[in-house]
Formats: C-alpha cells, sequence, structure tokens
C-alpha cells in the first residue's frame, strides 16, 4: 500500500460557497478533496485535473476552467466533491504543456503535440481518486464528466449516473474539443 498523507479539515469559502477541503498527499503530488458539509451516499463528483491555464488564467484554449466554475456551482447548489488532481496538461507538467501549445499554434492539434514531445495523448492516471472516495467511505456517485476514461477508472465505485458537462466552443477551443470527442472519446 502507498503512503498517503491527509491534511486536517479546513473551510474553503468561494464565490460558489462555502466548501470543506482536504488534501491528500501521493509521493510528489497533493490532490484536494473540495466537498460539500453533509455529502449524501451518493454525492455529485467532479474529478478535475489541474490546469492552471485555464483555471486559474482564463485560457480560452481550453474548456477547464470552464468546466470546475460549472462543478463548483452544481456542487455548491446540490451538494457533492470535486477531487482536484494535480495532474497538469494531461499530466505532462507545465513546461511540457507550455511546448504542446508552442507546437499547436504551429499548426499541430493537441494529440500531435503531446506526441511530439514524447508523451502519450493523455498520461492521467485515477487510482488515487478510488483512494479518497474510500476515505469518504463513498460507494456510490453520480459523476460528472464526459471523459470515459474517468469512468472505466473507477472499477469498484457505482457510478449511478453520468451528468454531462458540455461547455459552449469558442474560436480558440473549437479544435481542441473536436479531437477530444472524435479522437479520445469524449462524450461529447
Amino acid at each position: 500500500m502507498r503512503q498517503i498523507d491527509i491534511s486536517q479539515v479546513a473551510k474553503l469559502p468561494t464565490i460558489y460557497g462555502t466548501f470543506n477541503i482536504q488534501a491528500f498527499k501521493e509521493a510528489d503530488k497533493e490532490h484536494l478533496a473540495i466537498y460539500t458539509e453533509n455529502l449524501s451516499d451518493n454525492p455529485i463528483v467532479r474529478v478535475h485535473s489541474e490546469c492552471l491555464t485555464g483555471d486559474a488564467l482564463g485560457s480560452k484554449k481550453c474548456d477547464c476552467g470552464e468546466q470546475l466554475a460549472f462543478s463548483q456551482k452544481l456542487i455548491a447548489s446540490q451538494g457533492g466533491m470535486i477531487i482536484y488532481l494535480r495532474q497538469e496538461g494531461r499530466n505532462i507538467g507545465l513546461v511540457g504543456k507550455v511546448n504542446a501549445y508552442a507546437l499547436q499554434d504551429k499548426g499541430l492539434n493537441t494529440i500531435e503535440a503531446n506526441h511530439q514531445l514524447g508523451f502519450r495523448a493523455d498520461e492521467r492516471t485515477y487510482e488515487i481518486v478510488e483512494y479518497i472516495l474510500n476515505y469518504f467511505k463513498i460507494k456510490k456517485i453520480q459523476l460528472l464528466t464526459n471523459n470515459p476514461s474517468k469512468i472505466e477508472s473507477l472499477e469498484n465505485i457505482e457510478i449511478t449516473k453520468r451528468i454531462p458537462i458540455i461547455m459552449n466552443a469558442n474560436p480558440y477551443n473549437k479544435e481542441y474539443l473536436e479531437i477530444k470527442k472524435n479522437q479520445m472519446g469524449h462524450l461529447l
């Protein structure tokens, strides 16, 4: 069994409402569980991989920041949890992501750019998600996702419902969303 260090619980007041927040440290990655006070036995759960450019800087090259904001609003109003995974740039890191952006500026799509840099199309893993859900004694969820890899990765968690999370395309992310749908199998 791997060593996971777990923080205490703190309050996190946000523009969407007040959540509880708890950190889970796995080797060199620190993930977060951001959740409402009273979790149901079948909560809405969003598994969100870090995207500094989208989540914090408002990038229009992706839909990540919009998905996170949508998830926070929905979960604040209906209850549930966001599991925020520190897997920047589909887990290729900031340097890799910015280099992939530069290749995209030259005409490559997201998958081609990752491959050019020596990465798979998506380097993310989701084992820690089940660990976090088990820590909270959550056995079934309503999963807020379009990504079939997230669904498939939760082998021991019952997904009672998949809630789509569809954002409008813009001129900067239209091709990115098409690639996610047509080449990565996202349910868009």
